[in-house]
């Protein structure tokens, strides 16, 4: 089992998707251990980004990732990081194929719907700095009619 980091971002939230978003997470079989909606401040956004800090679009991801609220969340599975990518599609909306989140919702690389990690050490990363709290631990009843 794997967790990843999920984050719906302000565009996102804007624009209504977070049940559609959540939907298609669970309708694939993972499992949510961890959800909340905040405003991020500048601080955190920084610290997620700090990978992106020589980059020139850098202060302009700051700017729109604490634009508005964002709805963070940690996914369980077998390849959850895999497996979440691929629901979520590439970063440009307009190369991801239909039945993708952002093949279906984005139309560019800015403002495109929806971040997750890719990788483990950045999943692990991403989920100690957006959950320092911690994970909700819980064992879903269906998890034998969804895995061999």
């Amino acid at each position: 089992m794997q967790t990843t980091f999920v984050m719906v971002k302000p565009d996102g939230v804007q624009r209504g998707l977070v049940g559609e978003i959540i939907n298609r997470f669970e309708q694939k079989g993972l499992r949510l251990v961890g959800l909340k909606q905040l405003l991020p401040s500048h601080e955190l956004a920084s610290r997620h980004y700090a990978v992106h800090s020589e980059r020139p679009f850098y202060e302009g991801l700051l700017k729109f990732i604490t634009s508005g609220p964002v709805v963070a969340m940690a996914w369980r599975g077998v390849d959850a990081i895999a497996v979440a990518r691929n629901i979520i599609g590439p970063t440009d909306g307009r190369e991801a194929s239909p039945g993708t989140i952002r093949g279906d919702y984005a139309m560019d690389i800015g403002h495109n719907i929806i971040h997750g990690s890719d990788a483990e050490e950045t999943a692990e990363f991403e989920l100690s700095l957006w959950f320092p709290d911690g994970l909700v631990e819980w064992t879903r009843s269906a998890e034998d009619w969804i895995y061999e």
